[in-house]
């Protein structure tokens, strides 16, 4: 969700240009020494830089590309994967406009009549979004060109300079989040971000760059790793030591409150209001066959009720889809809508449709079970939030290979204690690594192997549908996670299936050579209700659900043509070669020249 709160005179003066290198708006449309006068001004300007996820947390179409959602949507990273992306038709992730309007500010704020700890927490906070900006262009491009003051269309050395190496722009980039941290208050106006939020972003964006330098070679970084992984953790034990936050009770209250702002664990809340034009019903998306649905990989992630793995269970594969969702870790209940989940304002559980191209599963994390439209789109969205930060300094210390059990205890443990599982054991998750994730994750070794996989597991389960799944697989060098097709569930073959839990027949997969017959003929169930029929056949074959083996069972397919993965080059976006041609000194990513 985007705030711009700017008044009649900012909106003129950041009118964009037309020119696509670096849009620019008209500096004579208001003059700043006219506008940068009072602490209102800066106020009014800045907030009109915030810039929220709020509910595309929940539909994301860079989540669809992962191991979380199978899709039919058009995605930019399943089109890199079936080679389809080049500098001749790359979605352009090169727009400037909003680093202008930053700088632009940061050029002026200073002539304000306002105190300097008023005019430093407005430049912190501008600092803050030029931080968010960089940091969102070098994971696309890595080196990009530093600008650090708004450019004036006559400067054509700057407008067509050469791309900075990444080092420069992240030692910029944190130089910029020390003065936020620094200067940015605390107390700030209800769903804008405050000094908490910053170190919030801050331990973050640390912790992206010190595993990605850790785990991708071809920046030829691996030795400067460590200081931002000590920036991370620093930062989240700061928030931690306050001891201002604390982990909401119900984990599941998160994601269907229509108020978050007194909640301890949301650091910075996205408001949602209908009665103020603000609203955020997402029920249609989340929680039927548009786009995405989940997937199998996600359901068999979760722990078992009594802390065992799912995947430990002798032939899992074969697990029918209501027994998949029997004692298991109680997250999966708010993230998806298990058997026997009743979806208003029905009466009866619901029977989930297949369909060709999804998995089955349906989402309820984002979902708002309710039929009054001021609920549905009312509910609040924690955009950041405490259990993040205890993960943040969970995986930097398993990764400096400082943690310790006492660090997993004020951590990890908390999170599993409040969804009602065992806590984590360092000494038996690092005895006992998961062969499963160590499969997915080939990079990780040594001594804490175990203990970094399971907090990968954490990071997953504790976020799923939050918009965190593609970055967290982007810094972990886990590109080839991106090859596989998401599966939806298991079918052992032609018959009738329960998916509702209640043992008694919801739908009937028949042969695709038989004849669905009219409905007065349909098999009833004990209840008295018709049972949905479906026919079986293999991908690509119209008119059926996609099996893998067909009419003998397996999982849903959702994809069958070749993807690659090619590394280091498609964990990069190549630039636009419109931009390329205007300026021959910007040089294409790792593999894209």
């Amino acid at each position: 969700m985007r705030n711009y709160i700017y008044i009649c005179l900012s909106l003129i003066a950041m009118t964009s240009c037309k020119k696509e290198f670096l849009d620019r708006y008209p500096q004579t449309a208001i003059s700043p020494q006219l506008y940068f006068k009072t602490e209102s001004d800066l106020n009014l300007y800045v907030n009109g830089m915030l810039s929220k996820r709020g509910t595309s947390i929940y539909v994301n179409s860079d989540e669809q590309s992962t191991d979380d959602y199978a899709t039919t949507g058009n995605v930019r990273m399943k089109n890199m994967l079936s080679g389809n992306i080049s500098p001749d038709n790359t979605p352009s992730f090169w727009g400037w406009s909003t680093l202008r309007n930053i700088n632009y500010f940061l050029d002026n704020y200073s002539s304000a009549n306002a105190s300097a700890d008023i005019k430093n927490h407005y430049a912190g906070l501008a600092r803050y979004y030029r931080a968010l900006f960089y940091m969102d262009k070098v994971k696309v491009y890595s080196n990009v060109p530093w600008y650090s003051h708004a450019i004036e269309a006559s400067d054509s050395a700057s407008l067509y300079k050469a791309s900075d190496p990444r080092t420069l722009i992240i030692d910029s980039i944190f130089k910029d989040l020390d003065f936020a941290a620094n200067n940015v208050k605390e107390s700030v106006p209800t769903g804008t971000p405050g000094l908490w939020a910053v170190k919030t972003m801050y331990a973050r964006l640390a912790l992206h760059e010190g595993t990605y330098r850790k785990y991708h070679s071809e920046l030829s970084l691996q030795s400067t790793a460590t200081r931002f992984l000590d920036l991370a953790k620093s930062q989240a034990n700061d928030i931690i030591a306050s001891g201002k936050f604390s982990l909401t009770p119900n984990y599941g209250d998160l994601f269907v409150s229509q108020d978050l702002n007194a909640n301890k664990e949301v650091i910075l809340n996205t408001i949602y209001d209908v009665a103020k034009q603000s609203g955020s019903d997402i029920n249609s998306v989340v929680s039927a066959n548009y786009e995405q649905s989940p997937s199998r990989d996600l359901v068999q992630e979760y722990l078992m009720a009594d802390g065992s793995r799912f995947t430990s269970i002798p032939n899992y594969q074969q697990t029918l889809y209501v027994d998949e969702f029997k004692n298991r870790d109680p997250r999966i209940y708010v993230a998806f809508m298990a058997p026997g989940f009743v979806r208003l304002p029905a009466t009866t559980p619901l029977v989930p449709l297949l369909s060709a191209g999804f998995t089955g599963y349906y989402q309820k994390k984002g979902y708002q079970n309710s039929v009054d439209p001021n609920i549905r789109g009312g509910a609040d969205v924690p955009e950041l939030r405490y259990a993040e930060v205890l993960l943040t300094y969970a995986e930097a210390s398993a990764e400096l290979g400082t943690l310790t059990q006492a660090d997993i205890d004020k951590s990890v443990s908390l999170l599993r204690t409040r969804a009602g599982i065992p806590t984590l054991s360092m000494a038996t998750a690092n005895a006992n690594p998961d062969p499963v994730l160590a499969n997915k994750f080939p990079d990780v070794t040594g001594a804490n192997k175990g203990v970094i996989l399971e907090i990968r597991r954490e990071k997953r389960v504790e976020f799923a549908f939050e918009g965190r799944r593609y970055d967290d697989l982007m810094r972990w060098n886990g590109g080839k996670v991106f090859e596989q097709y998401p599966k939806g569930m298991y079918f052992s073959g032609l018959g009738q299936y329960d998916l509702t839990g209640d043992n008694i027949p919801d739908i009937i997969l028949i042969s695709r050579a038989a004849t669905i017959p009219p409905v007065d003929q349909r098999i009833k169930n004990s209840l008295g209700v018709t049972l949905v029929y479906y026919r079986i056949g293999t991908f690509g074959q119209s008119g059926s659900i996609p099996l893998e083996n067909g009419e003998t069972g397996g999982a849903i397919v959702t994809g069958v043509a070749p993807r690659t993965f090619v590394a280091p080059k498609y964990y990069y976006f190549p630039i636009p070669v419109s931009q390329t041609t205007q300026n021959p000194k910007l040089q294409q990513p790792y593999g894209w020249e």
